[in-house]
């Protein structure tokens, strides 16, 4: 048994070094437009694989280092101290055992594609050594690529959540108070709602604007049946959310229960021995690895952690605990998403669904056949009825140790909707379409764990929506850039609405910001006074309330108190006290800062952090938009991102679409080649 599980291991060592398609540079050609977003035409997958990694490389290749570092436990190794919880994190995972035992059921014509963006990375960084981070992590393998996608998954799922409670002793009390604004929006509509017989799509994912989870927009083009245009993440060898000549797709984040946490029966006197079912078993013992940096010098420290039947698991001074998620049992979501990129059909896009790979997201869906599409996706478990899940789960027993998974056919979906819309802004997803056409939360087990909550951007969506009997694409854009709050405010996760009801007069050394807050139309446009002080005071709630604040009722008497100290803020860094919301909040690239609209939960959500002078700057939100419109059976593309497709100061790119982002603007993008190539500003072969 021993020598055969090695020559299993050998066999997929090596097979990672294999070059199972040969790469020819010249087969690949970047074609660089106006904006620099790359147009990268190759003759095989692999070859345009290969062409991406050296692109992207090209305009980012440090974030895609250091997400590979995260990925593989290096992350320490070139920033200290900062980067050991994410390194140990990755260890805890033991993802290397996940590919081990599933790399031969990945799809061999993907293997070659990850094998040519490996090798793309590796060429780019032999010709430019002097950007190499750690030099440990070259040469880059498949292996490596896995292990970053899977910790990456892995904290998609909320198993870092799940983790850090059981480091904070709260075991069972995962915040997921994240989405308070950060969220994403996807918007769908057929011809029933739409004029000119016309399928709109909107691709609004809300992310960081810069790090290992900010988007690049690519056009990749092979002579194996590829051409999308989309954004992908630092390090992934195909397009993530985008649009092809068929069809477009996008994601939001869902939040079903996807994590559980498990309380161990620990033998007593027993530092390793627990009980399932009257059966003891014996913990799996290991160290993670992780360094600090003291004068420069890298210190190697290590942290105990333990694997049970269940999963990773920990110690904290009220037990034992493992998590598990399905994410810790797949290795195919790239695979998934590669061949999502070359679909045709709803019928086969469905079918690639059903591979159930990818562990979470929200999916919107629009093809040039008029279909409109929404699933709250999941590789969600099928778990015993006896048990609540919302909690901890009892861990000595094999009947909460789940082990089959929901079908795709079994989630909340809604296809082609007779209202002619669909939309989700990481909102339940049993409000996605018209009151009568959703799917109903009493269908679907409670086990599965799925939110009923609306926020801000669902409730406003939904107005925006139904004021309409019939949209066209001016009316589409409208909706998309709204920059409105609803009445009543619908916060998931804190009640502000009692700012509402002051009377002035109660409060008369702050009745005038109270006034000016009543009186504002719930609009975040730069130049709004009700705005910026609603900004001001919004930021300001972490300093009275601690998370998770779920639900969190603000009194009358805590919202005077923070008004003061709003009011005390503004003159202090204004010297004033009718700040407006662009002089507060700021949209910054390199020495480039300008005034920006939107605010945490509006439509065009924007969050920020703190910025010199009292001022705050954008970190996370509108980020990648791509509009697309489905007319005369092609699609026609319009994409804009915050700052640039590059991350190179030096380059044009780096902040050449911040001021058309500020002004709701968008640059079009097409599939035409010869289009294409007429207006292209450079044209190479990688190295």
């Amino acid at each position: 048994m021993l020598k055969s599980s090695f020559l299993i291991v050998f066999l997929i060592a090596n097979s990672f070094l294999l070059n199972a398609q040969s790469i020819d540079v010249k087969n690949i050609e970047i074609v660089r437009d106006s904006f620099g977003v790359p147009h990268i035409y190759a003759k095989s997958d692999a070859e345009l694989a290969y062409g991406l990694a050296w692109a992207h490389a090209e305009d980012d290749f440090k974030t895609i280092q250091e997400a590979y570092l995260a990925g593989n436990s290096l992350l320490s190794k070139h920033i200290g101290l900062r980067g050991a919880p994410i390194d140990f994190l990755s260890q805890l995972i033991r993802s290397d055992d996940t590919i081990d035992s599933l790399y031969q059921t990945i799809d061999e014509n993907f293997i070659k594609v990850i094998q040519g963006y490996a090798k793309g990375l590796n060429s780019f960084a032999d010709e430019h050594p002097e950007q190499v981070l750690v030099n440990k992590l070259f040469p880059v393998t498949p292996r490596k690529m896995l292990k970053y996608s899977l910790l990456q998954l892995f904290i998609f799922s909320e198993g870092e959540k799940a983790v850090l409670s059981i480091f904070n002793n709260t075991a069972g009390v995962i915040d997921t108070s994240a989405d308070s604004g950060l969220g994403s929006n996807l918007f769908a509509f057929s011809s029933k709602k739409t004029k000119n017989n016309e399928t709109y799509l909107g691709i609004n994912t809300h992310q960081p604007l810069e790090g290992p989870t900010s988007w690049y927009e690519a056009h990749l083009i092979s002579e194996e049946g590829t051409n999308i245009i989309g954004a992908t993440f630092p390090g992934a060898p195909c397009i993530l959310t985008g649009t092809n000549q068929n069809l477009g797709w996008t994601h939001t984040v869902n939040y079903p229960d996807k994590t559980d946490i498990f309380q161990l029966q620990m033998v007593k006197n027993s530092r390793l021995k627990y009980v399932v079912d009257n059966e003891i078993l014996t913990l799996e013992k290991y160290r993670g690895k992780a360094f600090i940096k003291i004068l420069g010098i890298p210190i190697k420290v290590s942290k105990r952690y333990y694997r049970s039947i269940y999963g990773p698991t920990l110690k904290n001074k009220n037990g034992v605990y493992s998590v598990r998620t399905p994410s810790l049992f797949k290795i195919r979501a790239l695979e998934q998403w590669w061949k999502m990129n070359k679909s045709k059909t709803f019928e086969e896009f469905y079918e690639i669904l059903k591979m159930n790979e990818i562990p979470g997201f929200n999916f919107g869906y629009a093809d040039k056949n008029d279909n409109i599409f929404y699933i709250s996706n999941g590789i969600i478990p099928v778990r015993n009825k006896k048990y609540n899940w919302k909690g901890v789960v009892p861990g000595n027993t094999r009947e909460t140790l789940w082990k089959e998974y929901h079908n795709t056919e079994e989630l909340p979906q809604v296809l082609n909707p007779e209202s002619g819309y669909l939309y989700n802004a990481n909102n339940t997803p049993f409000k996605s379409t018209s009151t009568n056409e959703n799917p109903n939360s009493k269908d679907f087990p409670k086990e599965m764990g799925y939110s009923l909550y609306d926020n801000n951007r669902s409730t406003r969506i939904y107005e925006l929506i139904e004021s309409y009997e019939k949209i066209d694409f001016s009316d589409f854009k409208s909706i998309k850039f709204d920059y409105k709050y609803p009445t009543p405010f619908t916060f998931n996760f804190v009640d502000v609405n009692e700012i509402m009801e002051m009377n002035p007069d109660d409060y008369p050394d702050i009745s005038d910001l109270i006034i000016e807050i009543q009186n504002w139309d719930r609009s975040t446009s730069s130049d709004s006074l009700g705005a910026g002080i609603f900004a001001i005071f919004y930021y300001n709630l972490g300093k009275y309330i601690r998370k998770p604040y779920i639900n969190r009722n603000l009194s009358k008497n805590l919202i005077a108190q923070m008004l003061r100290d709003v009011k005390a803020y503004m003159v202090k860094h204004f010297n004033k006290t009718n700040v407006r919301l662009g002089e507060y909040q700021k949209l910054v690239r390199g020495d480039k800062e300008i005034p920006i609209w939107g605010m945490p939960d509006v439509i065009t959500a924007m969050t920020s952090s703190r910025h010199i002078g009292g001022k705050r700057k954008i970190t996370h939100g509108e980020s990648y938009i791509q509009l697309v419109k489905f007319s005369d059976g092609s699609p026609h593309i319009e994409s804009i991102v915050s700052y640039g497709n590059s991350e190179n100061p030096d380059s044009p790119h780096y902040d050449d679409q911040m001021a058309m982002f500020s002004k709701f603007e968008t640059k079009k993008m097409s599939f035409d080649k010869n289009f294409i190539y007429k207006n292209s500003k450079n044209i190479y072969n990688p190295k």
